[in-house]
């Protein structure tokens, strides 16, 4: 076969797989074959590049970094929208059309999720993507051609090229699990982390190079046309139908509703249903359905009279900051907490706040004495939104970030390149209080009886002041303390007696190196496959591991070369703790082909010993109800994951199920 021939063969085989993939979320064939299929094409386009194109899947892994963003006209305003903050604000909204329009006769409507991501603008011409740019201010916005491309479910090519031109815009968004598993990643390299999913996606695509987009875990919905004239279509819904065909990827939740009666009801649904779905919502977007009455309707200086967000209640309140306590944590990081005056937000009373950083401080120009606009981001966190600086009286006083250890009084440290401030002090008393309280948690080696008040309380009595100190404790030491006994005490020795024998990669993490996460663990233990190894390594040994930075390496050996360090390690193998390597046999195990994921209450299973023993096997823990999982294992009252797993057709399990599988 000639080629060039096979080469359009690979463009298309690939571009039919991504868009089942990524948009269907119905794969046709596995990763290997797909990985296959790719290293050909890039093969060819390597001894050919004269013949790589703008559409050619090679072209989402990012190309060369820029060194601004350009600005970019768009040919039709990106209007906003105006709001609506309950029913009755959509019952007004359609009174005012029915006025405009001197008609009694109601119109029918779309309502869509208003996704909390960051809107865009993409331009086909002869069905290929040309260009692609934010919103910017509606008229005028930036060129991030080269980020979007990375974008896995925005089509490089449309399935049809008979339009000449077609500008679509949507919404690049990250799920809650990219988000959360982008921050894991940060944070395990000492980087900042995002503040919620929309800052995550705005960032990434802002970033000047393009290969760090591509890292980002992002999507794509669409949502309009620029020039609906162009397609054919007589409405909204008729044109979402015309854009999946052409291979965009389109919100399933998006309804057609006959009355304002039926779009309010919608609106209730969605409320209900936004802190299930995957990814964040923040209202619902609801649109004259007809596009000649679209038409009629026109629109105003900034927003269309035929289109009204209608949003869910904000989570934000105002309250004053009365004083600002520095907490360290157990990589040193110095994070400054705001102490408000309470104040209810969303049902909680909320009366403390993280204000990040101290480049936040100066950034948001925060003050003691300030009031402040206060929100729970992702509905949970509670920070500080900004200072509401009108009500200033010139009382308020700067907030200085401290040079000194508010515990230890070491000199602070501050990286120019990092945003954190740190006490580099590793016997910091607050940093050895974190260490040990993430020692014993379940993200290490989940210690039974020693959960966080417990390592606390006995930290302050001074029963354990460093690691090594858990495994000399006697029943006699705890039995008498206030909120103990002699069946806990004794639950607790039971349960460090059941930790001296944790996999070397479940201690490693537990031990809360920088940069050494459950992942970069997982990669010593399987290289040196020893503690004695890993604590002879030399940062040349471990920057010829591949998988593991410099800077991991150069933490892991400052680390290990500290003598309080080396002292604690002997101290740990004078108290019995010997951790184990688990080597992974090369025949096949009853769970090497799934990925699993647990659900509901389990009664026979710590949901912690479920998922060991999937690893034991040679399963995978998903995140989520995600294209790669194989089976949900439900426990009592599964919830919304059941129906989600029943819906893409994943295998279930009972518990007992899946305990039976494993004999």
């Amino acid at each position: 076969m000639d080629l060039l021939q096979r080469l359009g063969e690979l463009r298309q085989q690939l571009t039919e797989h991504s868009h089942h993939y990524y948009v269907l979320d119905s794969p046709l064939i596995s990763d290997g074959e797909y990985d296959r299929l790719f290293q050909e094409l890039l093969q060819i386009e390597e001894r050919h590049p004269e013949w790589v194109t703008a559409d050619s899947p090679s072209q989402r892994v990012g190309g060369e970094a820029l060194d601004k963003f350009e600005q970019v006209e768009h040919r039709i305003p990106m209007l906003s929208l105006e709001n609506a903050f309950n029913d009755q604000d959509l019952y007004d909204f359609e009174d005012r059309l029915l006025r405009f329009l001197r008609n009694d006769s109601p119109p029918s409507y779309i309502a869509e999720p208003k996704l909390d991501g960051l809107a865009v603008e993409l331009v086909y011409e002869d069905g290929v993507l040309v260009q692609g740019s934010t919103r910017g201010n509606g008229k005028v916005g930036e060129d991030i051609t080269a980020q979007l491309r990375t974008v896995p479910s925005i089509p490089l090519r449309l399935f049809k090229s008979d339009l000449p031109r077609l500008e679509v815009r949507g919404e690049v968004f990250m799920s809650r699990s990219g988000f959360e598993q982008l921050n894991v990643q940060r944070a395990e390299a000492g980087e900042d982390i995002f503040a919620n999913p929309r800052n995550a996606a705005a960032g990434s695509l802002r970033q000047l190079d393009p290969v760090v987009t591509a890292s980002r875990p992002l999507k794509f919905f669409v949502y309009a046309v620029a020039d609906p004239v162009l397609t054919g279509c007589s409405g909204q819904q008729e044109m979402f139908r015309f854009l999946a065909e052409l291979g965009f990827p389109v919100n399933r939740h998006v309804s057609f509703c006959t009355d304002m009666k039926s779009a309010v009801r919608r609106f209730a649904e969605l409320s209900d249903l936004r802190h299930e779905l995957a990814y964040e919502i923040d209202g619902m977007v609801v649109k004259v359905n007809d596009f000649a009455l679209q038409s009629r309707l026109g629109v105003k200086a900034r927003a269309p009279r035929w289109a009204i967000a209608c949003k869910f209640p904000a989570i934000q309140a105002t309250t004053v900051i009365r004083q600002v306590d520095f907490q360290v944590g157990r990589t040193g990081a110095v994070t400054p907490v705001a102490i408000l005056e309470p104040v209810d937000v969303g049902g909680v009373v909320v009366s403390r706040a993280t204000l990040h950083n101290g480049d936040e401080i100066v950034r948001k120009d925060l003050r003691l004495g300030d009031t402040v606009l206060i929100q729970r981001a992702g509905d949970v966190i509670p920070e500080v939104v900004k200072a509401v600086t009108e009500k200033r009286d010139g009382s308020e006083i700067v907030i200085v970030f401290p040079e000194f250890c508010p515990v230890c009084s070491h000199p602070l440290q501050k990286i120019e390149s990092e945003v954190v401030t740190r006490c580099v002090n590793p016997h910091c008393p607050a940093q050895r209080l974190r260490t040990l309280v993430h020692f014993c948690s379940k993200a290490g080696l989940d210690i039974e009886g020693l959960g966080k008040k417990s390592a606390e309380q006995l930290f302050d009595l001074k029963l354990i002041s460093d690691l090594p100190d858990i495994f000399y404790l006697t029943t006699s030491d705890v039995q008498d303390l206030d909120g103990w006994g002699i069946k806990s005490a004794e639950k607790l020795i039971q349960g460090i007696a059941a930790a001296k024998n944790p996999p070397l990669s479940r201690f490693l993490a537990a031990l809360g190196i920088r940069y050494v996460g459950e992942v970069t663990a997982a990669l010593l233990e399987r290289t040196f496959l020893s503690l004695e190894k890993v604590l002879q390594v030399s940062k040349k040994d471990l920057i010829e591991v591949e998988g593991l930075g410099e800077q991991a390496a150069g933490s892991i050996v400052d680390y290990l070369s500290d003598p309080g360090v080396q002292e604690m390690f002997a101290r740990f193998d004078a108290g019995g703790l010997v951790p184990q390597v688990y080597v992974e046999s090369e025949e096949k195990q009853i769970l090497s082909d799934e990925v699993l994921l647990f659900t509901g209450s389990l009664q026979k299973l710590s949901r912690s010993e479920a998922k060991k023993l999937v690893k034991e096997h040679g399963g995978q823990i998903a995140s989520g109800i995600t294209r790669k999982l194989t089976c949900l294992v439900v426990g009592e009252k599964p919830g919304s994951k059941l129906k989600k797993a029943q819906e893409k057709g994943k295998k279930i399990l009972t518990e007992d199920e899946f305990l039976r599988l494993l004999q």
